[in-house]
């Protein structure tokens, strides 16, 4: 299954549906994939990223892969959907970081790492769209990343039964591929994370979990176009402006 939120074309109001091929098909009713407009494909009440969990990414950076997932914070209001514009802050230095995004299907606290399967709807891309000038003097890195436009996520979440890991992850900036992983390297595991971030905070149907970028990250511009590539889920693409 590949599901997906859009503008209903008839009613004008967000709606669920299924992809299938070219169409949508929604409470009984088809439309073409292309005429309707996509919307983030879930509605998190977090998003939970995952920082320097591949390892040529933290040595880009001048960065120790950590000895424990290191975790930070994304608000739902920072979340785009596929072809919204990325405003960019007021930063010489904003990257984009394509990432494989996990979205949680069910609520849960204290999850094995044996048993994080259960609680996955599906798969879907994320930027993590990071002011990298905030980053050197925030700590926390609330500038740095969680601010609108931060999150863009989509197209749709494929489910678990329709993909194989691991998953091969490309970012190309204006048709040029920048970014090409595959979260096999990741230093921490989807099961292990899922039973990390569970065992602190309660995740709730709809949160993302985002896994972390592989190496390639670099700068936007305003006028960039951005494209998230992951075989077996699809291309999310956004603007810069």
């Amino acid at each position: 299954m590949r599901w997906v939120r859009f503008i209903h074309p008839r009613r004008g109001i967000p709606a669920e549906g299924c992809v299938d091929g070219d169409t949508v098909r929604a409470d009984g009713v088809q439309f073409a994939l292309s005429a309707v407009r996509l919307l983030p494909p879930c509605v998190p009440t977090k998003i939970v990223c995952v920082g320097r969990n591949y390892a040529d990414h933290a040595k880009e950076l001048g960065n120790e892969v950590p000895e424990r997932p290191l975790l930070f914070l994304k608000p739902p209001s920072a979340v785009i959907g596929p072809g919204e514009p990325i405003i960019l802050p007021d930063s010489d230095v904003v990257h984009y970081e394509a990432e494989l995004a996990v979205v949680i299907g069910t609520r849960c606290k204290n999850v094995a790492a044996t048993d994080a399967g259960s609680v996955i709807r599906g798969y879907t891309c994320l930027n993590d769209v990071s002011n990298r000038e905030a980053q050197k003097w925030e700590t926390n890195w609330v500038r740095a990343k969680a601010f609108d436009t931060s999150a863009p996520l989509g197209p749709w979440i494929v489910s678990p039964d329709e993909v194989t890991e691991p998953f091969h992850v490309m970012l190309r900036l204006n048709g040029e591929v920048k970014q090409d992983g595959s979260t096999a390297d990741l230093s921490f595991p989807i099961p292990e994370l899922i039973a990390t971030i569970s065992a602190i905070m309660t995740l709730e149907p709809g949160d993302v979990i985002a896994t972390g970028t592989p190496a390639g990250v670099g700068s936007l511009a305003c006028g960039d176009v951005v494209e998230i590539d992951i075989d077996g889920i699809g291309i999310l693409r956004n603007p810069v402006c």
